[in-house]
């Protein structure tokens, strides 16, 4: 596994990309976002966005023909503030490495899962399908999210609600048939413990526009 890591002033986020040793021309791409407590500076702070989520679990063989770019937010800002930040980081990175972009996916934890859901609404048509976790946005845009949607909540979260996924999922089943959902009992704010699995990356995997 190639590991890069990109902190220049070029750069919109500072990031750190896996990058499997046998990729196509056109790879698909995963963007994953961290949640409040990895926010840093970009230099020194960066190998935060390693500590949560698909870093600990991908590899060169379920990393398929997939490139995983974890941004990191800068400390005085959140993800819903820098939505249309996020959508320009997508684009340069899609250029910068010739991704397939029938095949670009987003997902991230309670920051990064209230990112995912107001990037993903504001821009509902860059995904091929998302993964929310312990995140939150607003029910009433959901109608917008017309691919795949895997969300995850722990039922015991008192950091961010259960509500906050519950009550977008509700409105989302309305208009999309092709939702999951999973709540985990007895689980508190950490639950992307659970949900960044080996199931979630060939779920995601094999979605396509």
């Amino acid at each position: 596994m190639k590991v890069i890591k990109q902190t220049g002033y070029d750069k919109i986020f500072p990031y750190i990309a896996y990058v499997p040793e046998n990729i196509s021309a056109n790879p698909a791409l995963i963007i994953q976002l961290h949640g409040a407590g990895e926010r840093g500076n970009g230099a020194d702070e960066l190998d935060k966005v390693l500590v949560h989520g698909f870093a600990n679990i991908v590899n060169d063989e379920n990393l398929k023909d997939c490139i995983l770019v974890m941004p990191q937010c800068p400390c005085e800002s959140f993800w819903v503030a820098r939505i249309e930040s996020i959508k320009n980081f997508i684009d340069q990175t899609i250029a910068e490495f010739s991704v397939d972009t029938d095949r670009v996916y987003l997902c991230g934890i309670s920051m990064g899962g209230y990112g995912t859901w107001n990037t993903s609404m504001a821009f509902p048509d860059m995904f091929a399908a998302i993964a929310p976790c312990c995140g939150g946005g607003a029910a009433w845009g959901a109608s917008v999210l017309k691919m795949p949607v895997w969300a995850f909540h722990g039922l015991a979260d008192e950091v961010v609600l259960p509500r906050n996924t519950t009550d977008i999922i509700d409105r989302l089943r309305q208009t999309n048939l092709n939702v999951r959902c999973t709540l985990y009992e007895g689980v508190g704010h950490n639950c992307w413990e659970k949900a960044f699995s080996e199931e979630l990356l060939e779920w995601m995997l094999s979605q396509k526009k």
